[in-house]
């Protein structure tokens, strides 16, 4: 995989303006703050994060792919004060779970998710190398 960065921009910080892949496709579908019983453990912006990042990797990893093989995150967050308010904890979150993988990335806040208690909802595209 290799990032696309125009040499006169600023570099991107937590995440890549461009990538560019060869390989099997992974799409990983809308994964949000719930475990595997599709049960919230919590109503906390960071935690439900995490936790639907870690479902991220679950997934992923059913395709034998990991976080560096991720070309694209798009996040949908309810509330886009809270996000720009807990950045340094959300990236510490991230990197527990994503390490230092920074994909192309988007961050929309939206009205509501289907899921009435989720706080976030982050889906993936990954390319796994031939």
């Amino acid at each position: 995989m290799k990032q696309l960065q125009p040499p006169d921009w600023a570099a991107p910080r937590g995440y890549a303006n461009g990538v560019a892949a060869r390989g099997t496709l992974v799409f990983v579908g809308g994964q949000i703050g719930w475990n595997a019983q599709q049960q919230f453990e919590s109503d906390d912006f960071i935690e439900q994060t995490e936790q639907a990042l870690r479902n991220v990797a679950a997934v992923l990893q059913q395709a034998g792919a990991g976080p560096q093989h991720m070309a694209r995150m798009t996040w949908y967050i309810v509330d886009r004060p809270e996000y720009l308010r807990r950045l340094k904890e959300l990236g510490e979150a991230y990197r527990r779970v994503m390490g230092r993988n920074f994909p192309a990335m988007s961050c929309v806040e939206v009205s509501a998710l289907m899921e009435e208690r989720a706080k976030v909802e982050i889906e993936v595209t990954a390319v796994v190398p031939d």
